[in-house]
């Protein structure tokens, strides 16, 4: 009976011993990308992903420029929401760079174009890799998307900026965005539906930025 109590107490203490680690590696899944570069407002920004493409941007202005332009250096923190198939496509080519347990710096004598950390952490573990510019190129373009979405999130915040203090400005800023979205510079334009859905319906904007405001929303990421 001693032995008997002696073994179950000692696999009683290994279960305690590994259940901190089992839920560790249990925990949801995760992708998060740093950008961060200074000569650029804003210098740094993180954007956290779900595979149910939910998520949080956040965003420090650095250096803001003063004058005019001031109003377009903004700070964001605020919960986002992608289409599920963009998640998708990022965790399939996580899932294909062993979670971004890889060397994806080229070392290459290129142009500072900012430091992208990506990393993520789950079931399947965790991994993580910094680079200017990726010697892979699916890693190089998930470094772009996540690129791109963080301009459509700022974009969305200048708007609304924009709407409050400046209603003129919404003029060339929504001709930036159309365009920026057509080049893909800016994606997942759905994540600000909101302003847009704002400006479409605001009678005190000029018609051009409400046009241009359901265009966006028409070509919006379901």
């Amino acid at each position: 009976m001693g032995k008997m109590c002696l073994a179950a107490t000692l696999a009683a203490l290994l279960l305690v011993a590994l259940a901190p680690r089992a839920s560790a590696q249990s925990g949801p899944a995760v992708i998060v990308v740093d950008f961060s570069n200074p000569g650029l407002s804003p210098s740094h920004w993180t954007l956290t992903l779900r595979p149910d493409g939910s998520g949080h941007f956040r965003s420090e202005r650095g250096k803001a420029p003063t004058g005019p332009q001031e109003l377009n250096a903004v700070s964001v923190d605020r919960d986002i929401q992608v289409s599920k198939a963009f998640a998708g496509r990022i965790f399939d080519t996580a899932r294909r760079h062993n979670w971004f347990n890889e060397e994806c710096e080229s070392r290459m004598k290129v142009a500072f174009q900012g430091w992208k950390k990506l990393a993520y952490t789950g079931p399947e573990g965790q991994g993580a890799c910094t680079y200017n510019y990726s010697k892979n190129k699916e890693i190089g373009l998930v470094g772009d998307a996540f690129i791109a979405v963080a301009q459509t999130l700022l974009e969305g915040s200048r708007l609304e900026m924009l709407l409050l203090h400046d209603r003129l400005g919404l003029d060339s800023e929504t001709e930036y965005l159309v365009e920026a979205m057509c080049d893909g510079r800016a994606q997942q334009i759905g994540a600000i539906r909101e302003i847009l859905e704002r400006l479409a319906g605001d009678d005190n904007v000029m018609d051009r930025v409400r046009k241009r405001a359901l265009f966006l929303l028409a070509r919006a990421d379901t």
